[in-house]
């Protein structure tokens, strides 16, 4: 588990009892906007994923380190398993603490003049927690937005962040675990099986969106997840055999 992210303590129930860690986290959380976040708990781990309100986030940063980068810019879509709900996204552009490096702009677009006005994401808590609460957050590649929430939130609130995530790479990952085949196998003719969001998607026949965009990403991962759960388990699947 890397450091940046929250790790339990003794009186804290552990990561697989989700609601008992977040009512744990309630009790402590100082910062009222993080309390509120943490009060409005999180479905119970037996929750089939067709009952599960979710919420697809995507964050753009200035690298992948987040001891040493920033977030850019923040998508974020609720859903279900049967629908998404468009009229409930949101994108914000924030500035970053660090400053960008031109390798980041040239991936996600997002430029010194775009950030230049932009808000601190701490001025944005009020609109971004509330959007996350009460949902499963679900994410393609949870080394980025969990670990960086949280050191983003210990910058600025002086206490870091936790909270229950769905991953679909992690999803691909269990689905192709010989994905990358030996020197043996490509001289048979295996080829290596990618599980970034793009040709997963691909995999499933759903449309190509560009990408390194927060929000198309969030939409593109909302889309991702439930064609796993279709293809895969099923909508009576609980809730608790997928989250992390």
């Amino acid at each position: 588990m890397s450091n940046n992210e929250q790790q339990p303590t003794p009186d804290q129930p552990a990561r697989g009892d989700w609601p008992g860690r977040l009512a744990a986290l309630a009790g402590e959380a100082r910062d009222p906007r993080l309390k509120a976040f943490y009060e409005a708990g999180c479905v119970a781990p037996e929750t089939p994923m067709s009952e599960v309100p979710m919420v697809a986030v995507d964050f753009e940063t200035t690298g992948l380190d987040p001891d040493q980068h920033s977030i850019v810019s923040i998508g974020l879509v609720p859903f279900t398993l049967d629908r998404i709900s468009l009229p409930g996204a949101r994108h914000w552009v924030v500035r970053p603490a660090l400053p960008l490096h031109q390798t980041s702009v040239t991936i996600h677009g997002i430029t010194h003049s775009d950030i230049e006005n932009a808000p601190d994401l701490g001025e944005i808590l009020g609109d971004l927690l509330p959007a996350l609460a009460g949902r499963i957050v679900v994410v393609h590649y949870r080394a980025i937005e969990r670990p960086f929430f949280n050191v983003a939130m210990h910058w600025r609130l002086k206490e870091g962040i936790d909270f229950p995530l769905i991953d679909t790479m992690a999803i691909e990952s269990h689905l192709h675990p010989d994905r990358n085949p030996s020197r043996w196998q490509r001289l048979l003719g295996h080829q290596p099986v990618s599980i970034r969001l793009a040709d997963s998607r691909q995999r499933y026949h759903l449309p190509h969106y560009p990408g390194h965009n927060a929000l198309i990403d969030a939409i593109a991962t909302a889309e991702l997840l439930q064609a796993q759960i279709r293809h895969h388990f099923g909508p009576d699947t609980p809730v608790r055999d997928l989250w992390l």
